[in-house]
């Protein structure tokens, strides 16, 4: 059967709440775990994957509140989690004394409600914060307030129900909120198009409305910068995934801040830091596309455009992400998917910039103590085979104190880390990472290997080497190869990277994927028959459209909470959003390109397939298991050989605890170690 844009015979499959999608489901869970469960392999996996998931010697990760370290943590017998603090003392120590905040297991019980943790938004200086809680995993949350020194909800405090909901404090009895409020009040996308100031006693509904987007803008919110003596208030208008607008609100007042559509902006200590993802021709200069810039906010919205350049990226580096303290901005530079840190200072003379000393290969996260009250920062490095480090650290030097590390999870010294670099159709050099037994990184392959590649390829998102504890005990140790593919679509390269393979350009991704592959095989270190791949939601989409395209190539596809359905996705949940990705299929010459690889229209009766595993959530409220359905049912109708599993709570990351985590994944590489030999 021929699946057209005019006529869908699976829409029933976009219906979560019927019984007849659900029993559809329900079988076909079934017989994908009674199938792998029986591989020789599963359950020591499935075994070693729960112990490791829940092993007390993970690494505690925490945000910092006034005289507290907050983290919350999930154990064997913590199922749904604790939300749990300590001191900074404490913390170092090997086994710290925990204070419980809120067991979610007896929350979960005491109310009935199948409660996942969304996070805690703090009042600085305060004691309270928003409580988000989510019902099965999904991306739309309850949210309530929290006595952080009376260790209980607030009675008759803040509260709004669940709803795609943005909040942040204005001052203790003031918020601002960003949620549902009833027909109108939600973009076309699902997201609140109005920004209201909530205060303490009042009903939602009279709270005034201080902003209200179009119907067609992806969505707005609200938020505040507290540092003394250069306190704002701002409100944001998301048009597009890539494009806003920036409001200053000064009483009834509110300015829009003159920065590029497509560029991010927010202030430090009366700075205002601009992120560009295009060229911008000022005054006759043009800063060019990657550039973080930095001038005084108050001359710039007076008309000044005096900016210095704190980054200008090259062919080969691009800011991956910006670190603020009291008194220091940490750029995270990635040059050739490697990780260094730059640390800039802002004095009376202009910026001041010095290395920090940070090892030279593999990746690294800095995130601030407390971006406004203190100089200490945390650092987190890891790759491929080194156990992850955290380590806190202070602006100004390059002294850091380890504070965890992960222990190791598998024996990582027969293999090694390689860097080598594909050529894809337009001769654009790709780069990729290969995870490889040492004797064929130094002499070359012996022989062919079971390989598992991997890719995303979207939203300017780069992949960077990571220390994967279920990816070594799950594959490699089973005589697998690890690749890991940095195409274009991603942010490894800054926007540039990113928008090559925007909408019309989006077949750059695949070909630049399909290239990694065919170097990995023409340089020995594996075969079709043993090559297999795997991405999820934009991944997952990758993954499906390089499998319509080039099936010889692969043998085993994993494709989880994918997009398939390109010709109906924007109508789905969240996917009016991602329009400034893939474009919109409802202009006929948009639909021109994006029908050319949308994987759904492209899987024919006539071609064999590698045999795929199709994976989702019914609880995904980004990205809907519609997709991943109808893909399993037209397949299955053609005759091609498709397991599916969707689990039933999770959201878009499949998993609401670590016992779902551990089956997930042991289905996985079971699958792949059944389809590839190992």
């Amino acid at each position: 059967m021929h699946v057209t844009a005019e006529y869908d015979p699976y829409l029933w499959l976009e219906d979560v709440a019927g019984d007849a999608p659900m029993d559809w489901v329900r079988r076909q869970a079934d017989a994908a775990i009674a199938e792998l469960h029986r591989h020789p392999q599963f359950d020591a996996i499935h075994g070693r994957l729960r112990t490791l998931l829940n092993s007390q010697d993970r690494i505690p990760y925490v945000t910092v509140h006034g005289d507290w370290y907050y983290n919350f943590w999930r154990d064997a017998g913590h199922v749904r989690g604790i939300w749990r603090r300590t001191t900074p003392q404490q913390y170092r120590q090997v086994e710290p004394e925990w204070e419980t905040m809120i067991d979610l297991d007896a929350l979960a019980a005491v109310e009935d409600e199948n409660w996942v943790w969304s996070g805690a938004v703090f009042l600085h200086h305060g004691d309270r914060c928003l409580v988000s809680l989510s019902r099965g995993g999904g991306d739309a949350h309850v949210l309530r307030e929290y006595d952080l020194d009376a260790k209980a909800f607030v009675s008759g405090g803040f509260m709004l129900p669940e709803a795609k909901s943005q909040a942040a404090w204005r001052d203790r009895d003031s918020l601002f909120v960003a949620t549902d409020c009833g027909p109108g009040s939600l973009t076309q996308s699902g997201y609140p198009r109005t920004v209201r100031e909530w205060r303490r006693g009042t009903a939602l509904a009279d709270a005034p409305i201080l902003y209200q987007a179009d119907v067609d803008d992806l969505g707005v919110g609200a938020c505040m910068d507290f540092t003394p003596g250069h306190r704002f208030e701002f409100i944001w208008r998301s048009m597009t995934f890539y494009t806003n607008e920036l409001y200053l609100r000064e009483g009834s007042t509110l300015t829009r801040v003159p920065k590029p559509d497509d560029a991010n902006a927010y202030t430090v200590r009366g700075q205002l830091i601009i992120e560009l993802r295009s060229a911008w021709p000022v005054d006759g200069f043009v800063y060019p596309q990657g550039a973080l810039l930095a001038t005084d906010f108050r001359a710039f919205l007076r008309g000044e455009r005096k900016m210095a350049v704190l980054f200008e990226p090259s062919a080969t580096s691009s800011l991956d992400g910006v670190c603020v303290t009291r008194s220091a901005l940490l750029l995270n530079i990635l040059d050739n998917v490697h990780s260094r840190l730059l640390e800039l200072t802002h004095t009376d003379h202009g910026w001041r910039a010095r290395e920090v000393a940070v090892p030279a290969l593999g990746s690294l996260e800095a995130t601030p103590v407390d971006a406004i009250d203190s100089d200490e920062y945390f650092l987190t490095l890891t790759d491929f085979l080194t156990p992850t480090t955290l380590a806190l650290c202070h602006a100004g030097s390059d002294e850091r104190v380890t504070l965890r590390a992960l222990p190791a999870y598998f024996d990582a010294q027969p293999y090694a880390i390689r860097q080598f670099s594909a050529r894809s159709r337009d001769g654009t050099q790709v780069p990729y990472f290969a995870v490889l037994p040492r004797t064929a990184a130094e002499r070359g392959p012996e022989q062919p290997l079971p390989a598992l590649l991997y890719g995303y390829g979207g939203f300017e998102v780069p992949l960077k080497p990571y220390y994967s504890g279920a990816t070594g005990a799950g594959w490699l140790e089973h005589g697998g190869i690890y690749l890991l593919a940095n195409i274009r679509g991603g942010g490894e390269f800054g926007p540039r990277w990113h928008q090559a393979a925007l909408k019309e350009n989006r077949q750059n991704a695949f070909d630049d994927f399909i290239a990694v592959a065919e170097d990995a095989i023409a340089r020995g270190f594996t075969t079709p028959a043993q090559l297999g791949i795997m991405g999820g939601s934009n991944g997952g989409l990758l993954v499906g459209a390089v499998m319509a395209q080039r099936p010889e190539l692969f043998n085993a596809v994993v494709c989880q909470v994918p997009l398939l359905d390109m010709r109906r996705y924007h109508k789905l949940l969240a996917g009016a959003s991602w329009m400034g990705e893939y474009g919109d299929p409802d202009d006929p010459l948009q639909w021109d390109y994006i029908a050319r690889y949308s994987p759904y229209h492209n899987i024919s009766a006539q071609r064999r397939y590698p045999r795929v595993l199709l994976t989702t959530s019914t609880r995904d409220d980004r990205v809907h298991p519609g997709h991943a359905r109808k893909m399993a049912a037209l397949m299955q109708e053609q005759g091609h050989d498709v397991l599916y599993w969707e689990n039933t709570e999770g959201g878009h990351a499949g998993a609401a605890n670590n016992d779902q985590q551990a089956l997930m994944w042991a289905l996985t590489y079971a699958f792949l170690l059944q389809q590839l030999k190992c």
